[in-house]
């Protein structure tokens, strides 16, 4: 059974914080909201918790496209090859916002993930998810949480979430209404920006 933990964005409840971070340190798995839809996350140190995601998505960990939530761009660089001014000036006017950014990764990168050469990196326009991630002390490994209805591309309601997860994960937290748009996915790892998925995010970001 999944704990239904309820944190308000506009003013985030640090005790209620402070237990999702003891949940993700225990290799717990949670469903947290973000500035698009609801993430499934884990911490990006705990094997054990990855597994059981690759488990969930019904993929191999290793060949998983999962992205990192970070709290900022300082937090990017922790993971991230040294990138040049245009990128970063690119990074610094779209985030905190509903954009994935796919980079070069570096050599911290987790073992399970050493043989990628990019990685996807978040830093999402919601305050629960960052300050789960600045508590934290590092990057949650996340993937969004699909629907099985055609139409609804995503759940966005959180108490249909924990209805459907409740055994699955650890948490669930009610942040409120989720969006139904995923971000926006830009590859900033060749010589050109590259759209992969245009969502929620402006893609005039890049110009």
């Amino acid at each position: 059974m999944a704990e239904f933990i309820k944190i308000y964005n506009e003013n985030p409840n640090p005790k209620e914080i402070k237990k999702v971070v003891d949940i993700l340190r225990k290799g717990g798995l949670i469903i947290y909201p973000t500035d698009t839809v609801y993430g499934l996350g884990c911490d990006i140190t705990s094997n054990k918790a990855l597994e059981r995601i690759a488990r969930i998505k019904g993929i191999k960990l290793e060949k998983a496209n999962f992205s990192f939530i970070c709290n900022d761009l300082s937090h990017i660089s922790d993971y991230i090859r040294q990138i040049d001014t245009a990128t970063y000036k690119i990074l610094k006017k779209a985030l905190p916002g509903p954009y994935t950014f796919i980079l070069e990764g570096n050599n911290n990168l987790p073992k399970v993930f050493k043989k990628k050469k990019t990685v996807g990196i978040r830093v999402p326009d919601n305050d629960i998810a960052r300050m789960i991630v600045r508590e934290l002390g590092n990057p949650i490994v996340s993937t969004s949480i699909y629907d099985e209805d055609d139409i609804v591309e995503y759940t966005t309601d959180p108490e249909l979430i924990l209805e459907k997860w409740d055994n699955l994960v650890d948490a669930v937290i009610d942040g409120g209404y989720g969006d139904n748009i995923a971000s926006t996915i830009i590859d900033l790892s060749g010589d050109e920006p590259e759209i992969i998925r245009e969502g929620k995010g402006d893609i005039d970001i890049i110009l």
